[in-house]
């Protein structure tokens, strides 16, 4: 296939390194002239992913019109403040049927809308998949083995995808379940600032469970009140890319979220992770998602406190813990 990568982040260097050791033919676009020379100079980004090297096949450019001629597949690579700007740019050049692969994880502050249906909006001629799952780019770019989830509405279109990204190292399963795909992505991500806090708080391994497990039920009880399915939360998409993203040395969103446990404005986090962290961005929507459908979410409230009304994080961590008793779960009843 011929394929143009939106955005030249880690992620979108990953993955143009994965479909171009598939055979694919690659173009990488970014809006960054300078990026765009260091690439061409060294076939690798040597600030968001040193050492990984791209095969010398890769094209790359700034002028989308380009990039985007007679493609068969885009993916979209860009942060998720971005798509919506970057996909009405690259709209006029977009065929009809023309297959575009979400790879972001948010939520549009705005307008509460998963990313594939910002992207429909602006480019309504393309057919429309999402890939989702526990996968720091730091480890495709090494050819570590990796599991994802391609979603999309139409089960042919999700083959395609499948056996477009499929290799020896990067396994990808198929779904029918955007919504829950697109949710699980975007608010493991809030959750993961969470655990970061804790992390720069100085908590242990007790806490850090109880923020997975009590975020899993967060984000399916919100996924599933809007349409997802119980067993996407259960799966890469949900448990298995919250796990990778609370845990993980390479995540942004924990590193950030232990700079904030650590004293640092959600600001000044951001200034010292030095890339896009996803969860800041989300967490006002995610919120904004609990109280339209009336979904409790008291991790999300409680980092959103932290982010935006100078909730300290030590505060946070002990209004979450003394909060009034509950169930664990609320379909289980006793015999009397």
């Amino acid at each position: 296939m011929k394929i143009c990568m939106l955005g030249a982040g880690s992620w979108g260097i990953a993955l143009t390194k994965l479909l171009a050791l598939n055979g694919h033919e690659m173009t990488v676009w970014s809006i960054d002239p300078e990026e765009i020379s260091m690439l061409k100079e060294f076939s690798q980004h040597k600030t968001k992913l040193p050492g990984v090297m791209l095969p010398g096949t890769v094209d790359y450019t700034t002028d989308i019109e380009t990039a985007l001629k007679e493609k068969d597949m885009v993916v979209m690579a860009v942060p998720s403040p971005f798509v919506r700007s970057t996909a009405k740019t690259a709209s006029p050049y977009i065929t009809e049927n023309e297959i575009i692969v979400n790879v972001a994880k948010g939520i549009e502050e705005s307008s509460l809308k998963r990313l594939s249906e910002v992207i429909k909006e602006e480019i309504p001629q393309a057919q429309i998949a999402v890939l989702s799952g526990p996968s720091h780019a730091e480890e495709v770019g090494k050819c570590l083995p990796t599991t994802v989830v391609v979603g999309a509405d139409d089960r042919a279109l999700a083959r395609t995808v499948q056996d477009t990204f499929m290799s020896d190292f990067f396994r990808v399963y198929t779904s029918p379940d955007v919504i829950g795909i697109e949710l699980g992505g975007a608010i493991k991500n809030v959750i993961a600032l969470a655990a970061g806090i804790a992390d720069g708080l100085g908590c242990g391994d007790n806490t850090k469970a109880a923020l997975i497990t009590r975020g899993i039920h967060e984000m399916s009880n919100l996924g599933v009140a809007m349409g997802g399915k119980p067993e996407t939360f259960s799966g890469l998409s949900g448990t298995g890319d919250l796990i990778v993203t609370c845990a993980s040395q390479h995540s942004r969103n924990r590193r950030a979220g232990f700079l904030m446990g650590q004293g640092k404005t959600y600001q000044e986090a951001m200034d010292e992770v030095k890339m896009v962290v996803e969860g800041v961005y989300s967490a006002k929507a995610a919120l904004a998602l609990s109280n339209k459908y009336d979904v409790e979410m008291p991790i999300v409230e409680h980092v959103n406190k932290v982010l935006f009304d100078g909730l300290s994080a030590k505060d946070a961590l002990r209004d979450l813990i003394t909060r009034d008793k509950k169930k664990e779960a609320s379909s289980l009843t006793w015999n009397n």
